[in-house]
């Protein structure tokens, strides 16, 4: 059992990390003068995420700290210490590219997409890996907190955001067809979306 509540700890410790390091570069760039960040700003309907991402945080610690819960919501589907440990790994990979990417970015980070001040197209270091390499590391954290926690909240979480970032990444390339346009049509020649 203490293995399984470290990885629960563990995992914790890595989406706030994520949380942590978004914070980090929006507050550099912010000093630097440029506002990074703009969610929401174009579409209110972006706001759906956050009851997804505070339900999410309260359940990962009740479920870690014994704090009150109906049981069903934190009822494991199997029990797997090698499968939690895996997920662990994942989400921790995903964090170092994560990372990587924000330092990839540059002052071009923004978090929504800024229509009335972008920034330069980025296409090298982890660009040139993905298109999208911040949400490809969400994709890993929230599978590997599935791995970890493997209950039907973080079921749903993961697959909400999946189809909520699909749905980002899709109007974010509408918008860099329209404003960059043939530098964008080559770029996506040559890297895929994801991976």
């Amino acid at each position: 059992m203490a293995m399984v509540s470290l990885q629960y700890l563990a995992s914790i410790l890595i989406l706030a990390l994520y949380i942590l390091a978004v914070i980090t570069c929006a507050v550099i760039l912010k000093r630097q003068g440029i506002r990074a960040m703009v969610f929401g700003k174009t579409h209110k309907s972006d706001f759906i995420l956050m009851p997804f991402i505070l339900f999410l945080f309260y359940v990962l610690l009740a479920n870690t700290f014994s704090w009150p819960i109906f049981d069903v919501l934190i009822a494991r589907f199997w029990a797997s210490n090698a499968l939690g440990w895996i997920g662990i790994v994942v989400s921790a990979g995903g964090l170092i590219f994560f990372i990587y990417s924000l330092v990839s970015f540059g002052t071009s980070f923004r978090v929504g997409i800024d229509k009335k001040d972008p920034a330069k197209l980025i296409t090298t270091k982890a660009f040139a890996i993905s298109r999208n390499p911040l949400y490809v590391c969400f994709f890993a954290l929230f599978g590997g907190l599935f791995l970890v926690h493997c209950n039907v909240v973080v079921a749903i979480t993961l697959v909400v955001f999946v189809l909520v970032i699909h749905r980002q990444v899709l109007r974010e390339e509408a918008f860099l067809r329209e404003h960059y346009g043939a530098e964008f049509e080559d770029y996506c020649k040559k890297v895929r979306r994801y991976l």
